[in-house]
């Protein structure tokens, strides 16, 4: 029998706020184990919690960004249940009225586009965190991550692979950083996708059983996870047997998931108002003012790119793959720089330097002036290809500009004809039977020739005309 694959998925995004959800406590990732707590978000009783409106507004940002209906009207909620690391015995969260809803991305799979379809976005408080390593028989609760605020976003079932499912989450991971409300930070858990996967005989509407599979932290996981779940619920039901409503972990060294606990359903939580929250009104004054701080995203950079500057579409997705990218490309065309040329330079040279550092290219001594620099001395002859790789590496180990080393170094380029005729007469002398083979028809003999010119030179002759006299030379 073949089988359709349903999968909807639901992703945290830590807001990046200076402040807790409900209280003022920082929200520093890496400081020393419950250093970042008070009485609001350990759960003291008798404590008021206050909603963080840098929080709301970032929440608000999101669903314009996706085209969401901002709700006029939204309140908090209370999840109820017992966790070590959920000191109120309740989760802070939103339920039957959130903050956006009916929202929509773009994204594209294997040369096709697809729309998938957002039900919510709300806003929750985090958790803490359990340690359990290097405990002995115990466990530790560290309250730091307690009362963070989350932004969950909830797509509708509309995707079919996990090819599909990477994408989305790679695509809102690019919005909600160019928009600044979330770092993206996957390793560090400020990014987290949870997956309801479930499959059922092509041509049948009603979904299949859905399982949910958690602790999926990178693009990589994500798709594995979701492969490896995929073919675990067709063997199943092509064996007889029947799929298991439960939430399931994903284990990273031995590549399966694994039974976690069964799956709560929303009554499992009973859900009321949190009578200590006022509910959240937003008009349309409040939603212009949001609306004028969006920046252009992704697609629209993407597609200007192409349009404006003339790119190719491969280009243009790697240099809006990021925010700073892509801003760093513009800056330097708006300096003086060819739009291909910058991007040759973007995504060979500085990308490879980049990631052999782990560093990011706001994190760059070289500076979109200096690839400029560099490229006009290319273009007035005064040195070779060849040369400004090494110049390239020179910048931006040292963050100098292009001119100075050139100078320091005595790299420019040598374009005095007389001078590379006589390198040029040397190199035949000294290779008489390469001659006679070109001559016989080796074409190809005409690179060797060539590369002793530039050996010669120490890759200072300028390579056109050295093309241009050498061929002059070897067919008289």
């Amino acid at each position: 029998m073949q089988y359709e694959t349903v999968i909807g998925l639901e992703i945290h995004a830590q807001l990046l706020t200076e402040s807790k959800m409900f209280c003022g406590c920082s929200v520093k990732f890496g400081s020393e184990p419950n250093s970042q707590t008070c009485p609001v978000c350990i759960g003291m009783p008798g404590v008021l919690p206050v909603a963080n409106r840098k929080a709301i507004e970032y929440v608000i940002k999101t669903g314009l960004a996706v085209n969401c209906k901002i709700a006029p009207y939204s309140r908090f909620a209370r999840k109820n249940y017992f966790y070590p690391d959920l000191p109120k015995g309740y989760q802070i969260s939103q339920y039957e009225l959130p903050i956006c809803e009916h929202g929509s991305v773009e994204i594209t799979v294997n040369g096709g586009t697809r729309k998938i379809g957002l039900t919510r976005i709300h806003l929750e408080e985090d958790a803490g965190k359990n340690i359990h390593e290097g405990a002995g028989n115990y466990s530790y609760v560290d309250l730091n991550r307690a009362g963070t605020p989350l932004m969950e976003i909830v797509s509708e079932p509309d995707i079919r692979t996990p090819q599909e499912a990477a994408e989305f989450v790679k695509k809102l991971r690019a919005i909600v950083r160019y928009l600044g409300v979330c770092d993206g930070n996957m390793e560090q858990g400020s990014l987290r996708c949870d997956a309801n996967v479930s499959v059922r005989p092509e041509g049948q509407n009603e979904f299949g059983t859905k399982t949910e599979i958690k602790n999926m932290n990178s693009f990589k996981y994500i798709e594995k996870a979701l492969d490896y779940e995929i073919k675990r619920q067709i063997k199943v039901l092509n064996d007889g047997g029947r799929i298991i409503q439960e939430t399931r972990l994903w284990n990273t060294a031995k590549g399966i998931t694994e039974s976690m606990r069964s799956k709560e359903e929303a009554h499992d939580y009973r859900y009321f108002p949190d009578p200590d929250l006022v509910p959240v009104e937003v008009d349309g004054k409040w939603i212009e003012q949001i609306k004028s701080q969006l920046v252009e995203l992704p697609d629209s950079r993407q597609q200007r790119f192409i349009s404006q500057h003339g790119l190719p579409e491969q280009d243009a997705d790697l240099l809006t793959s990021e925010r700073p990218i892509s801003e760093w490309f513009e800056q330097a065309v708006k300096l003086g720089g060819e739009p291909k040329a910058v991007s040759n330079w973007m995504m060979g040279e500085l990308m490879k330097l980049l990631n052999e550092e782990g560093k990011q290219i706001e994190e760059s001594a070289l500076k979109p002036g200096q690839l400029v620099g560099l490229l006009k001395l290319i273009d007035k002859n005064i040195i070779s290809g060849k040369i400004a790789k090494t110049v390239f590496e020179e910048i931006y180990k040292t963050g100098r500009d292009a001119e100075v080393i050139v100078k320091e170094k005595g790299l420019v380029q040598v374009s005095d004809e007389s001078e590379i005729e006589k390198v040029i007469d040397e190199v035949i002398a000294n290779n008489p039977k390469e001659v006679e083979r070109f001559k016989a028809g080796e074409e190809k003999l005409l690179g060797f020739f060539a590369g002793q010119i530039m050996k010669a030179t120490k890759g200072k002759a300028n390579p056109k005309i050295v093309n241009e006299l050498l061929r002059k030379k070897l067919e008289n």
